[in-house]
């Protein structure tokens, strides 16, 4: 049987249903931290079910990551700025450009942090110390959306109103690679242990691949309603992913082979996932839950 042809799914309370857990991160503690989007609080979870939450924080925490600094770093995007919060639970807020809307954020090779700003069309860069520099995206009304450090030294980034992928390189350049499906509006994006950048085309209801030469493949998936979403690399050499429209977890293998778990809740609407300490992966349901799946 293929490596993570079945899985077992549990799913953990962590909210009401209108706190919207959205983006979810694996902690330098062991934990999961994931994001109360609606309520402005940040969740901590071990892989155990032990939970605290964090808050309040600054408004509209979206899309979370642990940083270089041991601390977990997120987006709030109605506050439009950027949160530190330390393992402990003390938050710093660092105000970003006037309204830039920021949404995704990763750790970049640089030991800084990189996050997109989907109303100005712009990336960011944030030291450790909070200065931000910017860089312009190429187009109009382009939304950089979510953002992933590639293989190559560079930031690869979602564009999800020009229906591209575009790259950051390390001297600042910025390249845009349309994507061949007119109408993908891509969401996710992450690194494949292929050395190609995986993402997700929410529009379209496919997954793509594009190599560091910007070669693109899609992968279409069985439902084109089925809204994939956040993507992350999982066990084995497999690429696991959120199906916000019809409530499933998608696995993708290298060579495009698609299978679907559907999640015990029907409209639990699941955005983020991430590889957890414990090997498992774990995704946060805007329903109010957040989802372990194990693979086998």
């Amino acid at each position: 049987m293929p490596q993570g042809s079945h899985a077992t799914i549990r799913e953990y309370t962590v909210s009401g249903p209108d706190a919207g857990p959205y983006g979810i991160t694996a902690g330098p503690d062991g934990a999961l931290w994931f994001t109360l989007v609606h309520d402005g609080r940040i969740g901590r979870m071990t892989p155990d079910g032990d939970l605290t939450v964090h808050g309040p924080v600054p408004a509209g925490p979206t899309i979370i990551t642990a940083g270089p600094d041991g601390a977990l770093w997120f987006t709030a995007f109605q506050d439009n700025a950027i949160g530190r919060i330390t393992t402990g639970g003390e938050v710093t807020r660092f105000p970003a450009p006037e309204g830039c809307g920021p949404c995704g954020i990763a750790a970049g090779p640089d030991g800084a942090l990189w996050f997109t700003q989907m109303y100005t069309g712009r990336v960011g860069r944030i030291a450790t110390g909070g200065q931000i520099t910017e860089f312009p995206v190429p187009g109009e009304g382009t939304m950089p959306s979510m953002i992933t450090a590639g293989p190559d030294d560079a930031l690869w980034f979602t564009l999800n109103q020009a229906n591209a992928i575009g790259r950051l390189a390390p001297d600042g350049d910025v390249a845009v690679h349309p994507l061949p499906t007119e109408g993908s509006a891509p969401v996710g994006i992450t690194g494949g242990p292929d050395g190609a950048l995986w993402f997700t085309g929410i529009g379209a209801g496919h997954i793509g691949q594009i190599t560091t030469d910007g070669k693109v493949t899609e992968f279409p998936l069985p439902d084109p309603a089925a809204r994939p979403h956040a993507i992350v690399a999982g066990p084995g050499e497999d690429l696991w992913f959120t199906e916000w429209g019809t409530a499933h977890i998608g696995r993708v293998t290298l060579d495009g082979r698609v299978h679907e778990h559907p999640l015990p809740t029907p409209g639990c609407e699941p955005h983020g996932i991430a590889l957890g300490p414990d090997g498992a992966l774990w995704a946060a349901l805007e329903s109010g839950a957040l989802a372990r799946i194990a693979v086998s």
